[in-house]
């Protein structure tokens, strides 16, 4: 340790580096500008190929065939509304839940934000926190380091005065100062995440699955493209301005136009009523992972019980326990040591923090040697000459097991309460071999409060068949005593008996519920157990010995309050220091998933039927050529796929993605949209079809006759296609069926108003030809009724028409 404080930047000195530029101007986190976020909603390959559409059609001088268009403008402004919202959520959040690194400077020492940070700043280090900028040591007391998340490399790292210190590094033990060397864009952190963190939308099964499907359907729109153009502008005896129109009619609703608009949709106002719940998602598929969680890691310090302790009792032991022959240590003796010990620790932890609470009048001594408490060893201490050398820590690990005292011990901390032992040994506390043999002096009990809403959260994770494994660094007969006083159920070990073989260690997770006495590097090994069997994980935790676990879990879940550390690491940080928000993100994810997959069935139907109508007309078109028939136009002009959208996907899909859904996501996202799209597709596809086949005229329709089979093929393709929405949107509850009655009796009140039929070339008239349409569209429904039936009984899937009251 230096002999002095190094003095900080004056006044003046920070100034002028902030005018040079030398400031620690990094972003607080990965996300868009906002001319990056308009840029990324308007140019994009869907807004492209309808904008290139709505420009031939423009070109034949048809404004209302030219109504796709308001796609355009709807998707874009949409999309930059919602990721404009969820931005300024997650901006205001990041701000409150940073890391704030004590600064010391000559006009006094303050937690700043990391951007006020400028170079040759002396910043204080304590455990727990994070390393912002690179720097060089200048002071140091015991300080370690991890730097496991740069270098990979897990054991902490000892420094010492002018050594070198990365940024997004963090400190595992001791304290110092280091100087900033390197600020913002030149900092290693910064260098090595610029790539890392560039902005994604999300990268999740949902997003990819969704990636593949489009994939899917760009080879069918390329064949199916090709054909109908070729078809309808060389095969028909209609005009160019018809041909083109109708051509148009066929590609527009091939393109599934609303599919990744819906998602980013669903994910952004994820976000946003998250961080209305205080809720800061670092990254967006933290939100659907959580959905898809089947085993929580809870720490049970600031999770499972409140970060605050108080001293509840302090034993003096017994000389017969003590194996002592007398004992000359009263509790005032211990009294001073314990106020020592604590005036000692310049970051306590919250133990001394209690300690230091309950004993505030230290004696004066002068330490002549100081060991910082770690996670790996459980204990601190310090010298004090020919006071002795005095340590405190767990008296599990201190002592022998079987002694008296670890006993006397064991059977308090069964009670649910923290015991800390003071003792004495012979080794001063920096030697390399210390503590040794430990002379137990007094046992200090500390009582922890349970979170009033940890049995409630612990409950709903039960009901929804979420594994719980509480992994503590504390007494196993402590924690287990926690968790059993929440309900919780299980066998509790003491990890010091755990298998290192990741194979029996996977066996003995499965086997316990509750383990006490675990070091970092073991909860960083149990998850990376629980995800070999196939388990996604979410570790839970505040402190700085849960950071290398948190890093590794599928989702990572810190407490606002917890260290800077773990705050970095985290996907999601819960800055309300709730337990009980988990069940609302585990919700979010699972509203989004559910939704999704309701919402890409429509879209998906929607590009299934029109690639098969697009393909049938077009190959009745070549037979017309090959064999001298008549020629087929294609059915509708982009006015009728426009109008088919509004109610049977849009404005169902907006609804539907956005409403409550507490089903647990399930992986095969892609195997069942397109299980459900396909066939629901061709039924349409095949239904619609047969319609226009016996509603046209042949070559020799007036423009009459052809509007009535055009609007025949629409009647059938709406019946049908509202029944794939009434089955979408199963199972009911009142809303649900009154959005699909809506939704139907819309296009009742379209056919219904003389104007709009006229404004939509919508003639129903021909009696027959509508009969005959709207008979082939029941037909149809029917169809789909039966599959979705016969689908859930193939894949084992239990079929409900309506929600059961308990969700």
């Amino acid at each position: 340790m230096s002999a002095s404080l190094v003095t900080g930047l004056s006044d003046a000195e920070v100034a002028q580096r902030v005018a040079d530029g030398k400031t620690n101007d990094v972003p607080t986190r990965a996300a868009r500008s906002v001319s990056e976020i308009v840029r990324g909603n308007v140019f994009t390959r869907i807004n492209a190929i309808l904008g290139v559409l709505l420009i031939i059609v423009l070109s034949t001088g048809s404004v209302i065939n030219g109504a796709f268009g308001l796609l355009i403008v709807a998707n874009s402004a949409i999309g930059i509304i919602q990721e404009l919202r969820a931005k300024q959520t997650l901006d205001k959040l990041a701000i409150v839940g940073q890391a704030k690194p004590l600064v010391r400077r000559q006009s006094g020492t303050a937690s700043l934000a990391p951007s006020e940070v400028v170079l040759d700043d002396v910043i204080e280090l304590g455990p727990g926190d994070q390393i912002v900028v690179d720097g060089e040591i200048l002071e140091e007391t015991n300080l370690e380091v991890d730097e496991s998340l740069l270098t990979g490399e897990a054991d902490p790292i000892a420094k010492d005065a002018g050594d070198q210190v990365m940024s997004g590094s963090f400190v595992v033990a001791g304290s110092g100062a280091y100087r900033a060397t390197k600020v913002g864009r030149e900092a290693y952190s910064a260098k090595l995440a610029e790539e890392a963190s560039k902005f994604t939308l999300v990268k999740s099964e949902l997003r990819s699955g969704i990636n593949k499907i489009l994939q899917f359907i760009t080879y069918l729109l390329v064949p199916a493209g090709a054909l109908i153009i070729y078809t309808q502008l060389f095969t028909t005896d209609a005009g160019w301005r018809e041909s083109v129109l109708r051509m148009v009619g066929a590609l527009v609703p091939m393109v599934p136009e609303g599919l990744v608009l819906m998602t980013s949709i669903a994910f952004a106002v994820g976000v946003v009523r998250l961080g209305r719940r205080q809720c800061l998602v670092n990254e967006l598929p933290a939100i659907e992972g959580l959905a898809r969680v089947d085993v929580v890691c809870a720490d049970k310090t600031g999770t499972l019980t409140e970060n605050g302790m108080r001293v509840s009792d302090l034993k003096g032991i017994d000389a017969r326990l003590a194996g002592e022959e007398r004992s000359d240590r009263g509790i005032g003796t211990v009294a001073d040591v314990l106020a020592q010990l604590a005036a000692d620790d310049a970051r306590p932890n919250a133990s001394m923090a209690a300690i230091a609470e309950a004993y505030p009048a230290p004696p004066g001594w002068t330490a002549t040697a100081t060991a910082p408490f770690k996670s790996a060893t459980k204990w601190s201490g310090a010298s004090y000459g020919e006071r002795g050398n005095w340590v405190i820590g767990a008296p599990d690990v201190l002592l022998d097991q079987g002694s008296p005292v670890a006993e006397q011990a064991e059977q308090i901390g069964a009670q649910g309460l923290r015991v800390l032992l003071l003792g004495s040994c012979a080794r001063s506390v920096d030697d390399p071999a210390a503590p040794g043999d430990v002379t137990p002096a007094a046992l200090v009990v500390l009582e922890q409060r349970v979170r009033p809403d940890a049995r409630d959260t612990l409950e709903y994770f039960a009901a929804q068949k979420v594994s719980i494994k509480v992994i503590s660094g504390d007494n196993a007969v402590s924690v287990g005593a926690v968790a059993g006083s929440l309900g919780l159920e299980g066998e509790t070990m003491d990890a010091r008996r755990l298998p290192e073989q990741p194979d029996a260690l996977a066996d003995t997770l499965e086997e316990y519920t509750t383990f006490g006495r675990v070091r970092p590097d073991q909860k960083r090994a149990m998850v990376h157990a629980l995800q070999a069997r196939g388990h996604t994980v979410a570790m839970t935790g505040d402190g700085v010995n849960d950071v290398l676990a948190l890093k590794d879990a599928d989702i990572g879940v810190a407490m606002g309050s917890g260290s800077s550390a773990s705050r970095a690491v985290a996907q999601i940080v819960l800055l309300d220091n709730k337990f009980a928000t988990l069940p609302y993100v585990v919700g979010e994810g699972r509203r989004v998933i559910g939704n999704i997959e309701r919402v890409s069935n429509l879209f998906l139907t929607k590009t299934v039927y029109s690639v098969l109508l697009a393909m049938l007309v077009g190959l009745a078109g070549l037979s017309a050529k090959i064999f001298g028939t008549d020629p087929l136009p294609f059915p509708f002009q982009p006015i009728h796929v426009t109008i088919a959208a509004w109610f049977t996907i849009g404005i169902p899909a907006f609804v539907l993605s956005l409403a409550p859904n507490n089903e647990r996501a399930h992986p095969g996202f892609v195997r069942r949209v397109m299980t459900s799209a396909l066939p629901s597709g061709l039924v349409v596809g095949v239904a619609t079809f047969i319609s226009y086949l016996l509603a046209y005229e042949g070559r020799a329709a007036t423009v009459a006759e052809q509007n009535q089979a055009s609007t025949a093929a629409l009647i059938t393709l709406l019946v049908s296609a509202i029944w794939v929405l009434a089955v979408v949107a199963r199972p009911y509850e009142w809303w649900r069926v009154a959005l699909v009655a809506v939704s139907g009796a819309a296009y009742v009140v379209i056919f219904s108003i003389p104007w709009a039929r006229e404004l939509f070339l919508l003639d129903p008239t021909n009696i027959d030809a509508t009969s005959i349409a709207l008979g082939i569209g029941l037909g149809g429904a029917a169809v789909i009724e039966v599959i979705w039936w016969v689908q859930g009984r193939i894949l084992g899937e239990r079929r409900r028409l309506w929600r059961l009251r308990d969700g």
